[in-house]
């Protein structure tokens, strides 16, 4: 049997050879998930044996991440907001930049008294609501989407996350079964322009959904819906947040000038200085 120090060089090279910049680290990851271990072991135990069985299974998941397989659909987790999530091929895998999204609107809420009613929309592995559920311990959360698989998995994060009871999953696009109004409406919807399509990297194109990807010729059909249809489910003064795609910072804030219900449009960037989130609060309503 060879130690966990060979094993772990020899899975980061065949990874650096085939293209994978973060080959060390990807390595670690897998062979962490064969060995049932953190990456402490790794170090602590360089020498240690790695079982025939472990070391099989190692280079079979380095062949498929060679493949271009997402390491974590590979492994079936992703953490998101200090959060592990289950993720598979019926949802998005959950993206660092998205954190920018939950951060706005646990802004937005701050201050606010009273039961909090927050709707996140295309909720895919539950991420979003899950995360705001574990900040606002009050807070009645309802998530949709339009695929019943993706709202499985959703429903597992949130049970794993001891949060299960207080987000009610429904089936739909957008709004279609969605009743009542809310402090906060979040979307993290498609946003890739049909065109863009093939020029996305096969470990994007090949192993997540295309319907929670594609959003029409210029990626922000959805983001035209939403601001059109929230306000049926908004409150007055309530706030919408949506994730929005490189370059669309101007388009989505036009979208939600032009829908002429909305004031303190304001933009957030990730820390990358790209445009991420788009906000809005509703106006009050005068009589």
């Amino acid at each position: 049997m060879n130690s966990i120090k060979k094993v772990l060089h020899s899975g980061a090279e065949l990874l650096k050879t085939s293209g994978r910049p973060a080959c060390r680290l990807e390595a670690e990851i897998l062979l962490c998930h064969c060995l049932g271990s953190d990456r402490a072991l790794l170090y602590r135990g360089a020498e240690e044996a790695v079982p025939s069985d472990a070391e099989n299974r190692f280079r079979e998941l380095v062949g498929r991440r060679i493949r271009g397989e997402p390491v974590a659909q590979i492994i079936g987790k992703k953490e998101f907001w200090s959060l592990s999530f289950e993720v598979n091929r019926d949802v998005l895998i959950p993206r660092p930049e998205t954190e920018i999204l939950v951060e706005e609107a646990l802004d937005a809420l701050a201050g606010r008294k009273g039961k909090l009613k927050i709707l996140d929309l295309c909720t895919g592995s539950g991420a979003i609501a899950v995360a705001l559920a574990s900040e606002l311990p009050d807070a009645e959360i309802t998530a949709t989407d339009i695929s019943p698989r993706a709202l499985e998995t959703a429903h597992r994060n949130a049970e794993k996350h001891s949060v299960g009871q207080r987000i009610t999953f429904l089936s739909g696009d957008l709004f279609a079964s969605v009743d009542g109004s809310f402090d906060l409406i979040a979307a993290n919807p498609p946003y890739i322009a049909e065109k863009d399509w093939t020029e996305l990297e096969p470990g994007v194109r090949l192993y997540e959904p295309r319907e929670a990807l594609v959003a029409g010729p210029d990626g922000m059909e959805f983001h035209r819906r939403i601001a059109g249809e929230s306000a049926a489910y908004l409150k007055e003064e309530g706030v919408l947040i949506m994730e929005i795609g490189w370059g669309q910072g101007d388009g989505a804030a036009g979208i939600l000038e032009k829908a002429g219900i909305f004031e303190e449009i304001a933009l957030r960037s990730d820390y990358s200085g790209i445009p991420r989130t788009v906000r809005a609060r509703r106006k009050k309503i005068r009589g």
